[in-house]
């Protein structure tokens, strides 16, 4: 691994990380009591943690695809990807609220 690429892990916990503590708060809002994560949030964080991982391996190529500048490097594309998985569960999640899914309950 080279020296750069130790900041894509980082970022890829760092990710999860707020996108755990971003979907705690809206549920942490609803009622009182510890919360527990639901089966379709397991699956929601398995979805997280699979498309960060996919991370590491597709988005150097879909990102040459569209964005051929030669100076752009693997890690830059990676990034770019950890941040990119954040925004797209933000509307995964939304769009399980709005079907009745909980992530997490009360």
């Amino acid at each position: 691994m080279n020296a750069q690429d130790v900041i894509v892990p980082f970022t890829a916990v760092l990710m999860l990380g707020l996108i755990w503590i971003r979907t705690r708060i809206q549920y942490s809002r609803a009622g009182s009591g510890p919360l527990r994560l639901q089966p379709a949030g397991c699956i929601y964080f398995g979805a997280v943690l699979a498309v960060l991982a996919a991370g590491w391996f597709v988005a150097p190529v879909i990102g040459r695809t569209f964005w051929p500048v030669p100076g752009v490097t693997p890690t830059l594309l990676r990034v770019v990807w950890c941040l990119a998985t954040y925004y797209i569960f933000i509307v995964v999640h939304r769009l399980m609220k709005t079907r009745g899914t909980a992530v997490f309950s009360g």
